[in-house]
């Protein structure tokens, strides 16, 4: 009985995942079998398109692509994603960062121009993307990212000494503001010796934001895999946020931005609701790479 060749096994590959729903049969069949077969890159399908597989390699892929038949997503099966370039092992502990997210760490460079040494927190980290992206890019900061998981806290550890900030990027465990506390405000900034007086010059989250009606109607991949705590933030979705902004009240440096990823619809609420908080002043939604609306901004008056 001949071999299938690496063109025979893309094919099937895509017409499985097509009739199991899979948003990218195409792409995510080069992806899982390039991956399985210890490729470089998918480019590298296309030139052992008539490679035979042994039945050793055919044992390797076989489970790879039955769950993402059953819609695991890509990059658990992969095991990591690229967040501006930076490498982040992704796992069943914490939201997968998404593309969209992305323009967060543009929007924090931008707020933080002009400014020496900004200190930075973020709420809600996860898998520690945004942290070490703005760890990463932005010159002389201080960054302290939290979150109430201890397995998201684990996995963004894993992600900083991975990515070569074990040693500058810190973290701390609390419910939202709670987590920043005098201590991890010290450790920090390396204000060991002082009153940790020092206040926030840029405060980004991504919370949970999906109302809590949504529960069982989601992709397969978010419904099943990502954790409910990073996805439901109660009826209408802003609980979480609403508690983030009454907290921030004698937090912030004056004119410190606070940068919120949210939902489409969300924005024109936020804005309406922007007296709640008078030591703030609502600034704007902006749009992600899609070109829909996914953030809001705020700055301290």
């Amino acid at each position: 009985m001949p071999q299938m060749t690496v063109l025979e096994i893309l094919n099937r590959t895509k017409a499985f995942f097509e009739k199991k729903g899979v948003p990218d049969p195409l792409l995510d069949a080069q992806y899982i079998i390039s991956h399985g077969l210890k490729m470089k890159n998918r480019m590298d399908l296309y030139l052992n398109f008539e490679k035979p597989l042994t039945p050793a390699e055919l044992d390797i892929l076989r489970p790879l692509v039955a769950r993402r038949g059953n819609r695991e997503p890509l990059q658990h099966i992969i095991g990591d994603t690229s967040f501006r370039g930076f490498v982040i092992k992704c796992d069943p502990r914490a939201l997968i960062p998404r593309p969209e997210t992305e323009s967060l760490v543009d929007m924090a460079k931008d707020a933080l121009k002009g400014i020496e040494n900004p200190f930075v927190v973020e709420i809600g980290t996860g898998t520690g993307a945004i942290a070490i992206a703005c760890a990463k890019e932005i010159e002389g900061v201080k960054v302290l990212a939290t979150d109430i998981s201890d397995d998201a806290l684990a996995l963004a550890r894993e992600n900083a000494q991975a990515n070569g900030l074990d040693d500058t990027l810190n973290f701390a465990k609390g419910d939202l503001l709670d987590a920043v506390t005098v201590e991890a405000i010290k450790k920090a900034t390396g204000d060991v010796f002082g009153e940790a007086s020092t206040k926030i010059d840029c405060l980004i989250a991504n919370l949970p934001y999906i109302p809590d009606g949504e529960k069982g109607k989601l992709q397969p991949e978010v419904d099943k895999f990502d954790p409910a705590l990073a996805l439901y933030g109660g009826p209408d979705g802003l609980d979480l946020v609403r508690k983030l902004l009454s907290q921030t009240e004698g937090k912030m440096n004056t004119g410190a931005s606070i940068l919120l990823e949210i939902g489409s619809e969300q924005a024109d609420v936020l804005k309406n609701e922007a007296a709640n908080y008078p030591w703030l002043e609502f600034t704007g939604a902006h749009k992600d790479y899609c070109d829909n609306i996914r953030f809001v901004s705020y700055k301290a008056k």
